[in-house]
């Protein structure tokens, strides 16, 4: 099981900008997204991701590299799974129930809680609308080159709504974090923690690892 830490920024640091933010969160450890799962291609886009937190939110940032980019949806709760997307689930206070937060690379959100793939309900709306993000896209230099993305989120804690978090400093949650593009023309499916099981499911927290918020 992956275990690692994420560091403690003052909030005020992120009243300024996210494009600030986002510079800052690369100085925090890059975490790999590189289990490459049910494939039959062995296509792999390259990503990684920080995290860090405030006293009020979660910090994230995805750097990802691949062939194609595809941005449909743009709509809260919209499948943004179909399009170029990146995920973190997470569960807290050793909760059987876990929030699944799914993002295109321009940001449009889906949000979740439930226990199972099957039972999921979804987050509020305007909770959903108070996460703000960052995005830049890098056109490739050369015809086979890869695109470059990148997409800095700032998730306060109001979104976790189904669990009243005043602070995370010293806390440890169980995560895992994804990279998939349902509806791109190479399909793919990559984890931070593996997975084992037969059939295509980010649903199971029993293969989570976990994040503890350092001080």
């Amino acid at each position: 099981m992956k275990y690692f830490e994420a560091r403690f920024i003052p909030e005020e640091i992120t009243r300024i900008s996210l494009g600030n933010v986002s510079k800052l969160l690369d100085e925090s450890e890059k975490q790999y997204i590189d289990n490459l799962l049910w494939s039959t291609t062995g296509y792999m886009p390259q990503v990684y991701f920080n995290m860090a937190y405030t006293h009020n939110s979660i910090l994230l940032k995805y750097t990802v590299k691949e062939k194609d980019l595809k941005t449909v949806y743009q709509h809260i709760n919209d499948p943004v799974y179909k399009d170029s997307c990146v995920e973190v689930f997470i569960a807290f206070n050793n909760d059987s129930r876990y929030y699944n937060l799914e993002f295109n690379c321009q940001g449009t959100t889906l949000a979740a809680y439930g226990a199972g793939r099957n039972d999921r309900v979804y987050i509020k709306e305007h909770l959903i609308e108070g996460i703000t993000s960052y995005h830049l896209i890098t056109p490739p230099a050369e015809p086979d080159a890869l695109i470059e993305w990148e997409l800095t989120l700032n998730i306060p804690f109001t979104v976790f709504e189904h669990h009243h978090i005043t602070s995370l400093n010293e806390q440890v949650a169980k995560v895992n974090f994804y990279k998939c593009g349902d509806d791109l023309p190479e399909p793919h499916f990559l984890s931070w923690n593996t997975i084992s099981h037969p059939d295509p499911n980010f649903h199971l927290p029993e293969f989570f690892g976990e994040v503890k918020f350092a001080n």
